[in-house]
């Protein structure tokens, strides 16, 4: 048996108040889940980037990132790994085996859930440092997250790792790593499916990062662009968390 992890839930209820004016109402919930039943997803952490801003913020977070994953493992969590498109370097990772020969389980039909638009897009791909060209420029997960060839997995989409998942008994997910706007929300493995396949998802908020160029509308700073998304998130698909509640209690932090 794992240990239970508490933490505070930030989401936000459309209300009304006396005088009829709709508003925003942000709620915290405190939970307390069996570690056995949590996974930490890390969606596309990638060692390197086209955007040198997106590099250098993913730089900046990897430390952090590191230390819940080494933690909520040490606790009895699954550790699942989703750096697209970079398979190939993983091609004879036993993490990567682990999810290849997981038993396939068939996801359930996907919940009906409204889909709004985001709050800005990201034209030329949303760089904050002048680039407007993308391309791959990633090859593997950023080097500064440990992963455990003994116990975690590597997967290269929603079903594959959602068939992990259901092998270990998993019902709630967590999710960082970026970018918030594009594949947190938007990949096979990311929020929207995720939700839509029933798991208890939540965002490591401080663990992210938006595709946003502050010269583009909605014209606010970088890091304001990211709190949109977040914000829009807890609004219309899943909660948000922040690392130093996923970590309280480990006495190494």
């Amino acid at each position: 048996m794992g240990d239970r992890i508490r933490f505070s839930r930030r989401s936000q209820v459309l209300k009304r108040d006396a005088a009829e004016r709709a508003y925003w109402e942000v709620l915290e919930q405190k939970v307390e889940l069996p570690s056995e039943q949590i996974a930490l997803l890390l969606c596309d952490v990638w060692d390197k980037h086209w955007s040198r801003g997106a590099s250098e913020r993913v730089d900046e977070m990897v430390p952090r990132m590191n230390e819940v994953v080494l933690a909520l493992r040490d606790r009895g969590a699954t550790i699942v790994h989703a750096p697209s498109d970079t398979l190939e370097f993983y091609e004879d990772s036993p993490a990567r085996k682990r999810i290849q020969q997981c038993e396939a389980v068939e996801p359930p039909a996907d919940i009906e859930h409204d889909d709004p638009d985001l709050p800005f897009g990201a034209p030329h791909g949303g760089s904050d440092t002048g680039e407007t060209e993308s391309f791959n420029a990633w090859s593997r997960q950023h080097p500064g997250i440990d992963i455990d060839e003994e116990r975690d997995g590597i997967a290269a989409d929603g079903r594959e790792a959602y068939s992990f998942l259901a092998s270990r008994g998993v019902r709630h997910l967590l999710i960082m790593g970026v970018h918030t706007n594009m594949c947190v929300i938007g990949r096979t493995f990311g929020i929207k499916q995720m939700v839509k396949w029933g798991l208890d998802v939540t965002l490591i908020r401080d663990l992210t990062d938006a595709m946003y160029n502050p010269a583009t509308p909605p014209y606010v700073g970088h890091r304001e662009g990211t709190e949109l998304v977040v914000g829009f998130i807890e609004k219309f698909w899943c909660p948000s968390a922040v690392s130093e509640d996923v970590l309280e209690g480990d006495p190494r932090f």
